[in-house]
């Protein structure tokens, strides 16, 4: 039998649970793989992999995702008008990982151009949406971006990249 957490009331500041073992519940849920890209004030293109993307309205046409507090894009992604999620297909876990990793020109050998407002769009992926950033929201110790879309595209014969437990998956159907 799984063990059962229970929180507190909202006001309770305290975490009443381990937070690794919340990870690890929270990791159960399979989700897509992308990696959102912006412009620094500079010019220069940023990009980090991000699995906390979720569509929230088609009529606006709104997507969300979670920027960490602490990730050293932060500041260029609070300063931009806007950003593109690009949504990894399963032949990109490469690309998934270097935009995970810190290193000095994620973009190095990695084909894109510019779309709305000069965010960067990756080629290969399943889909990509290049969006104008309306909202900032506390989420904790994450930010929580929400974004108009403004162009989008989608190629339905290229299979998506997944990941869940902390691991990398494909799509099969169930029958």
């Amino acid at each position: 039998m799984a063990a059962l957490a229970m929180a507190r009331d909202a006001s309770d500041v305290d975490t009443p649970f381990d937070p690794r073992a919340l990870r690890n519940a929270l990791g159960g849920f399979a989700t897509g793989v992308t990696v959102v890209t912006t412009r620094a004030p500079d010019g220069t293109p940023v990009g980090l992999t991000v699995n906390s993307f979720s569509s929230v309205s088609l009529e606006p046409p709104l997507i969300l995702w979670s920027l960490m507090r602490d990730s050293p894009s932060r500041a260029a992604f609070l300063a931009a008008s806007h950003f593109a999620v690009n949504v990894l297909a399963v032949e990109q876990e490469a690309l998934c990982r270097r935009f995970a990793t810190p290193r000095p020109d994620k973009f190095e050998g990695v084909q894109w151009w510019a779309g709305a407002g000069g965010a960067p769009v990756l080629a290969g992926c399943v889909a990509r949406f290049q969006c104008r950033r309306s909202l900032r929201h506390d989420g904790g110790d994450h930010d929580i971006l929400l974004g108009r879309v403004e162009a989008f595209d989608h190629d339905p014969m290229v299979e998506p990249l997944v990941f869940v437990a902390g691991d990398f998956r494909r799509t099969t159907p169930m029958s």
